[in-house]
């Protein structure tokens, strides 16, 4: 028989650690995977990054733009609920390995872990 485990991660980079791990040392893995918000990488790179504002000109004029506006990015750009980086991790397995997934996904600081048929 078949089960699903499941698990919350503060960041992908602790689910896919977690997850290597429960392939390399646990018989049974029919399936792994993991779920986020791909925007929250849009703030991370906006850290250290810069803002161009363009401003036009008169459409009569021949030169469309009159000038830009360079200012410092922030993370800030991005709304709060989609700088999350909260992760959810599946693992697909045989019943008799639940167990021992579940204590890897504990161990690796996995949250809110559940398992079901």
């Amino acid at each position: 028989m078949v089960s699903r485990v499941s698990a919350e991660f503060e960041a992908p980079e602790l689910a896919e650690a977690s997850l290597h791990r429960i392939k390399q040392g646990i018989r049974g893995i029919h399936r792994t995977g993991i779920i986020y918000n791909k925007r929250s990488e849009e703030s991370v790179k906006l850290r250290n990054g810069t803002l161009y504002t363009i401003i036009p000109t008169a459409v009569t004029t021949f030169n469309y733009i009159t000038a830009v506006i360079e200012s410092p990015a922030s993370e800030d750009v991005v709304p709060e609920p989609s700088r999350s980086r909260t992760t959810k991790a599946y693992v697909i397995c045989e019943n008799d390995s639940i167990n021992n997934v579940k204590a890897i996904l504990n161990a690796m600081g996995g949250l809110n872990i559940h398992s079901g048929s």
